[in-house]
């Protein structure tokens, strides 16, 4: 499964020591306190915090959503993109190799609890990286483990990436700590792998691994998850959100359901609301403290930023392919732009109306999970959004990414 790629390190930019989001545990705000108090001065640094999306982007959102919808995948050929997706991604990494997405360094200020187990003296620990791909999440915390109890299983749909992970150097003599890959539908309803047991995961790691999933499957990867994690075990989690770059710019045809595309190579992804994770971990929509972290925006300069040790920026460069988009010719369009007008004032010049962002829409198959009355299978350590701007001051060009980021825990009986 697929994650956005990061960028190389500058030495103008300072490395990042706080998560990208606002949690609900009072952890501290991202970067700190510089504030964005006149538009024209967004060009003279590399990062603002706590900026709201700007005024136009109702606009940009309505009109891409209004091609993508007057466009869709014919009802005829759906199905064949949700037939054995697997394929897919074993074709994606049989191209690709282990080239195409960086490591994830950036874990060591997101998730502390997971790094936590790999210091000296953390005792047995055991790590599952779900949807690993070439082992993105699970080589770097194996390169920097202290801990000789820890041990890493890495999954995937794709034997092909299983390969891969299994082809790097430290598979067979890891420095300290063991691994193992091995082939796993986090969807199945075959229950866990074989070389699991109940209860037996202290973290899982799912990064872009939710949204390459079709929602009906969402609710029983929610279920196995559970079952191989510890009581009081956390879900880590990063994923796509709603209205992302990634999404507005998908052209004609690549539009499967509301919020849920194909990309050109096949591969399928969803962009998710806050809503929809809560709902699907906890079974309760999002508190109001989780919403009011979507209402702020971390400003980054695409030129220099680039801190292998930050939250993953997604894109190497404005005119560089987005590989979460996996861009080709048939898959990005123009960036989306939309005037409203509204009435026209007695000297005949046209004035022009905001167009609202869109009412978040929650995917049906969770709604009933709010009404359910089964115990919540987790509860809500962290969540909240990573909504950024990135700047490329030389090109005076703006592009808005947004990703979700949860922790999850296990509920104890």
């Amino acid at each position: 499964m697929s994650e956005a790629p990061e960028l190389t390190q500058t030495s103008s930019t300072p490395k990042k020591s706080t998560s990208s989001v606002q949690d609900t545990v009072g952890r501290k705000a991202p970067f700190g306190s510089r504030y964005l108090t006149d538009e024209d001065q967004v060009w003279s640094h590399n990062a603002w915090d706590h900026v709201p999306p700007p005024d136009d982007q109702g606009e940009i959102i309505a009109k891409a959503l209004e091609k993508q919808k007057t466009n869709p995948v014919p009802s005829e050929e759906k199905a064949k993109y949700n037939d054995r997706p697997s394929r897919h991604w074993d074709n994606f990494y049989k191209m690709n190799a282990s080239n195409f997405f960086k490591n994830r360094r950036w874990l060591n200020n997101e998730f502390p609890e997971l790094i936590a187990g790999t210091k000296a003296g953390a005792g047995p620990f055991v790590v599952a990286e779900i949807g690993c791909g070439a082992g993105n999440s699970a080589y770097p915390l194996l390169t920097m483990n202290e801990n000789p109890d820890l041990r890493i299983f890495a999954y995937d749909y794709s034997p092909h990436a299983v390969k891969l992970v299994q082809r790097n150097p430290l598979y067979e003599s890891p420095p300290i700590g063991s691994i193992e890959a091995a082939v796993w539908d986090l969807s199945s309803p075959a229950g866990i792998p074989g070389n699991l047991e109940e209860g037996m995961v202290d973290v899982v790691v799912l990064v872009f691994v939710m949204s390459a999933l079709h929602p009906n499957e969402w609710r029983q990867a929610i279920e196995n998850i559970h079952k191989i994690l510890k009581p009081g075990g956390l879900v880590v989690l990063r994923d796509y959100g709603r209205y992302d770059l990634a999404q507005l710019r998908f052209k004609a045809n690549r539009l499967l359901d509301d919020n849920f595309y194909i990309r050109g190579d096949k591969t399928r992804v969803y962009f998710f609301e806050l809503d929809e994770l809560s709902l699907l971990f906890t079974g309760q929509k999002a508190s109001a403290s989780e919403h009011a972290s979507a209402e702020t925006c971390i400003i980054e300069n695409e030129e220099e930023s680039g801190n292998p040790d930050s939250a993953p920026i997604g894109e190497q460069s404005i005119t560089a392919a987005l590989a979460d988009v996996h861009i080709s010719s048939n898959t990005i369009a123009e960036e989306p732009t939309v005037t409203v007008s509204d009435h026209s004032p007695s000297d005949g010049t046209k004035l022009e109306a905001k167009v609202p962002m869109p009412e978040p829409m929650i995917h049906p198959n969770l709604m009933t999970l709010e009404d359910a009355t089964t115990k919540p299978l987790f509860t809500t350590e962290q969540l909240g959004v990573d909504r950024r701007l990135l700047v490329n001051r030389k090109r005076q060009l703006k592009m808005y990414r947004v990703w979700m980021q949860g922790q999850f825990r296990k509920a104890i009986e």
